[in-house]
């Protein structure tokens, strides 16, 4: 018999019987941790980061009213979602293509107490809310430059795997977010220099958005961009030896 979570909700009924082999033995790591600081991170599903808490800061820096939407676009975890409805969101729209990332997000909002606030759905990108709108909408889109093509179409790859110019997503969420925005609403985006961020700066301001960069951060190089640093190099993405990449967050505002 599957365990209860808190509120005594029976996982059996939450989730299919594959999610709870992933899930379940992260659960019970988590009970016998920190459980009031940890999120559940099955294998396979993409962990909070640094650019993570670059997004979570600059929504934290966003005046929320008290009926305020959200939508968080490529939800991995849940932990922006989840920071998302402890800053005062009414409603929490979270969206990832993974299954995985879907159940697991589910789980993790309803052990942070806010599973009522979150709705989360299973989707490639915004197609889960084609014609909502939101007073704030959250990405931490794959960004990483890639010679493989096609992209990763399975397993955790799909969290950074971003094609030959780390845009192939970013430019997807130029091109649909705007007309997801309320009149005020803004977009929150954290993506690598590498992934140019002066052309989402265009594309954004083309598409009617006032646009900042609001954010810039240092960052060492994680074990996938020290596994193709001599391909980013010979791209001319980085110099010779460097072992750090600079994260930015750009913030776009409908008028």
């Amino acid at each position: 018999m599957a365990a209860q979570a808190a509120g005594g909700y029976d996982h059996q009924r939450l989730f299919p019987d594959w999610a709870q082999t992933i899930l379940l033995p992260a659960l019970r790591e988590r009970r016998e941790s920190d459980a009031t600081v940890k999120l559940l991170k099955p294998p396979g599903v993409y962990a909070p980061q640094e650019d993570t808490a670059m997004l979570m800061s600059a929504l934290r820096r966003e005046h929320l009213s008290p009926r305020a939407e959200v939508l968080d676009v490529g939800t991995g975890t849940g932990a922006v979602a989840i920071a998302a409805a402890h800053h005062g969101a009414a409603r929490v729209v979270a969206i990832d293509t993974s299954a995985v990332a879907v159940f697991t997000t589910r789980l993790n909002a309803l052990l942070s107490g806010h599973a009522r606030a979150i709705r989360v759905s299973r989707g490639d990108l915004t197609e889960p809310v084609t014609g909502l709108r939101f007073d704030l909408v959250l990405a931490n889109p794959p960004y990483v430059p890639s010679a493989d093509v096609p992209m990763a179409g399975r397993g955790a790859a799909r969290a950074w795997e971003a094609g030959v110019d780390g845009r192939a997503v970013i430019d997807q969420l130029c091109a649909k977010v705007p007309a997801l925005l309320r009149p005020r609403g803004v977009l929150l985006v954290v993506h690598s220099v590498m992934s140019d961020p002066a052309m989402t700066v265009a594309r954004l301001t083309e598409a009617g958005l006032d646009v900042t960069v609001t954010e810039r951060r240092f960052v060492p190089f994680g074990p996938v961009l020290r596994e193709r640093a001599d391909w980013l190099e010979a791209q001319g993405l980085i110099e010779h030896g460097q072992e750090k990449e600079e994260l930015v967050v750009i913030r776009a505002e409908q008028p």
